[in-house]
């Protein structure tokens, strides 16, 4: 099998006659962590929605090497493939516990009752909460339901977008440590389109910069962390 997880080649994207992204390159390695940097507009939400075939999309994405432009939405679910929206879109009147129920109606094993627990036990506020509606949840509280939701399906490749959209920086800290806790311990692939760069780069391994729709670096954690325009455009310094 593969080591490869994840691989657009030749990219374009478009809603409608407006094109988002151009000519976009990019891999992720199964078990890996990718993080895509770029300012708000460069095209990175939009490459998360190619990937689940929610956009017009030309080119080549191939999952685990199944070819999947052209392919319903659903179908790349059932791939194993989780996307955690901007904005979370848990269910606001469901309760904590059916939305990580629904994030496992796909699935017919018998481990379901075993992954609500260990979900639970890793974001221990949802358990406080398992009977509050998700809408009466703060933000923190709501994106880690989003995610803990998505990790119910048990993907093996996991979408994350700006997942510390809005939420203070104590818990965006929090986020960012579970989800290196959620590689490690799963060996889920993650490949996460964010602006806090600092943070993001911590838990990946490499990163792609986008402007425009387009790659315009791409590299190691570390060799982007010391590029003299990623650290003036995206790392504060």
């Amino acid at each position: 099998m593969s080591d490869l997880m994840l691989s657009l080649v030749g990219v374009n994207a478009r809603y409608g006659a407006v094109q988002v992204l151009r000519n976009v390159n990019l891999e992720v390695s199964r078990g890996e962590v990718v993080v895509v940097l770029g300012a708000n507009g460069a095209g990175k939400t939009t490459t998360l929605r190619a990937i689940c075939s929610m956009v017009q999309t030309t080119g080549s994405i191939e999952i685990q090497g199944t070819q999947v432009v052209g392919k319903d939405t659903a179908e790349i679910v059932r791939m194993r493939v989780a996307h955690v929206p901007q904005g979370r879109g848990t269910f606001p009147e469901l309760s904590v516990l059916d939305n990580l129920m629904v994030g496992a109606y796909a699935r017919k094993d018998k481990g379901i009752q075993e992954d609500v627990d260990r979900w639970m036990d890793a974001f221990p506020r949802l358990r406080e909460r398992r009977s509050q509606a998700a809408g009466s949840l703060s933000g923190g509280e709501q994106q880690m339901l989003a995610v803990a939701r998505a990790m119910m399906c048990k993907p093996e490749l996991l979408l994350l977008d700006e997942p510390s959209l809005g939420l203070a920086p104590i818990i965006i800290e929090d986020l960012f440590r579970r989800f290196g806790d959620i590689n490690r311990e799963t060996g889920t692939t993650m490949l996460v389109v964010e602006q806090n760069a600092n943070l993001a780069l911590e838990i990946a391994s490499r990163g792609y910069v986008l402007e425009a729709g387009q790659v315009v670096l791409q590299g190691t954690a570390e060799d982007l962390r010391s590029n003299e325009a990623v650290r003036e455009a995206y790392l504060g310094a």
